[in-house]
């Protein structure tokens, strides 16, 4: 057998795992500043894999070390509109120290390959490169148009990878009008003749926002009413303690039907500690989007134990549910007071779609041929993605990662958490999932 015979034969299945781990070894932690040590070696690694399957990638560096690569396949009917798979490659980052496994080793124990990205997303990166090499090498050409971006900085909003490839490069995008990505497609076992999929079709959106208040400096020792301190730490509490209201969007109506069928029980939003009691491991995703959240994150103030500072600052994770930006920001003020200054750090809309068309049905179609017990229902996501950026250019994002897992695994434990891992026979399953999908879309 020849070496160019050789190279044919090895499909999907047999290079998803590796590619995973090589994938994991290159440390792309994003710290949300340029301190990291970014993306231009996985950007690099994956126009290497790209480019030996005799596609021609580009490399984009927004800043130094900042870098996304993007693909053009051409499809069997380049007139229709065209399909992007995107994933990002900087992951968050992670302290040895708290790991079984090393975060950058990529080590494969207990059935699967650990890691930090291993489910955020280096798995999908993996999977995407090894249904796309296998395709690539065996001739099969999609049916229409997919170009795949592989992004920088989703880990700090995108600023340096999807924002902005679309602001300075849209024309990358032409033509396309559906997308998939993070955080979807992964399965919740409700019995073994029944195993939801999980399409994220909504994400929240955000503020992420430093909080500011200004005293009066003075000496400790002092009685002192004015403590910039003081002031901030009562509103951060009050904010923290803050319950919002449930506010039930269309897509989180139609999860919580689908999966109540499915349970054979009714899941009432407005019961929010009984729901949650009933969706087991995915409580942790879904819990967040019955409201509006702000979770303070970070306190700053004073630089000597004797000196009250004349300023105290906290940063805060807000996100919003579609639709509900004003009354989120409102109840924002309303809880903080008119001694605290809010400022934006990084804000982005939230994006929600309809499940329904020939993708969605492509979706199901293709977790049914690998899954018999398999039914696809839409759902928010808490947190945010790529699809915020994307979704400027008029196209319709979805979550589907397609990951069939076992029902013990505390899948969305996994995500910016220790000991983050992904199933062998998960990466597996979803990379024939994602070779009849592309067929099917």
């Amino acid at each position: 057998m020849s070496e160019t015979d050789t190279a044919r034969s090895v499909t999907a299945e047999d290079e998803v795992v590796d590619l995973c781990r090589e994938l994991i070894r290159i440390d792309t932690s994003n710290y949300g500043d340029h301190s990291g040590p970014g993306e231009r070696k996985a950007a690099e690694y994956v126009a290497e894999k790209l480019a030996e399957v005799g596609l021609e990638p580009k490399i984009f560096e927004s800043h130094p070390g900042r870098a996304s690569t993007v693909a053009r396949i051409e499809g069997e009917d380049p007139s229709r509109p065209a399909l992007l798979i995107h994933g990002h490659t900087d992951v968050v980052p992670a302290n040895a120290d708290d790991w079984t496994h090393h975060p950058f080793s990529g080590e494969v124990a207990d059935g699967c390959v650990w890691g930090r990205g291993a489910v955020d997303m280096k798995d999908m990166d993996a999977m995407t490169l090894a249904v796309v090499r296998d395709r690539l090498r065996s001739g099969r050409k999609p049916p229409r148009d997919i170009v795949l971006a592989f992004l920088a900085d989703e880990e700090a909003g995108g600023t340096y990878g999807a924002r902005y490839l679309v602001d300075h490069h849209p024309d990358l995008f032409e033509g396309v009008t559906e997308a998939i990505s993070e955080v979807g497609g992964f399965s919740f076992t409700v019995s073994e003749q029944r195993r939801l999929y999980l399409i994220q079709t909504a994400e929240k959106g955000m503020h992420w926002m430093k909080l500011t208040v200004a005293g009066t400096a003075g000496h400790g020792s002092m009685i002192h009413r004015d403590n910039a301190i003081t002031e901030l730490s009562e509103a951060v509490a009050r904010l923290g303690r803050h319950k919002f209201p449930v506010r039930v969007t269309k897509t989180t109506r139609a999860f919580l039907n689908e999966l109540g069928d499915a349970l054979g029980v009714e899941l009432d939003p407005e019961d929010m500690d009984g729901t949650l009691a009933k969706l087991g491991g995915i409580a942790k995703l879904i819990g967040a989007t019955l409201s509006n959240t702000a979770n303070p994150t970070q306190l700053n103030a004073g630089y000597k134990v004797n000196v009250i500072p004349g300023e105290a600052t906290a940063h805060v994770d807000g996100r919003f549910l579609p639709g509900y930006e004003e009354e989120f920001l409102a109840d924002l003020d309303r809880i903080l007071g008119p001694k605290v200054k809010r400022e934006d750090v990084h804000a982005d809309k939230a994006v929600e779609t309809t499940f329904d068309g020939a993708l969605v049905e492509a979706m199901q179609s293709a977790l049914l041929a690998e899954d018999p017990a398999a039914k696809a229902i839409p759902y928010m996501l808490s947190g945010g993605t790529d699809a915020k950026s994307f979704d400027d250019l008029g196209i319709r994002c979805f979550g589907f990662v397609p990951l069939r897992l076992p029902p013990e695994l505390d899948f969305a434990g996994m995500f910016h958490g220790v000991d983050e891992r992904v199933p062998v026979d998960g990466l597996k399953f979803g990379v024939r999932v994602l070779d009849r999908f592309i067929d099917a879309s």
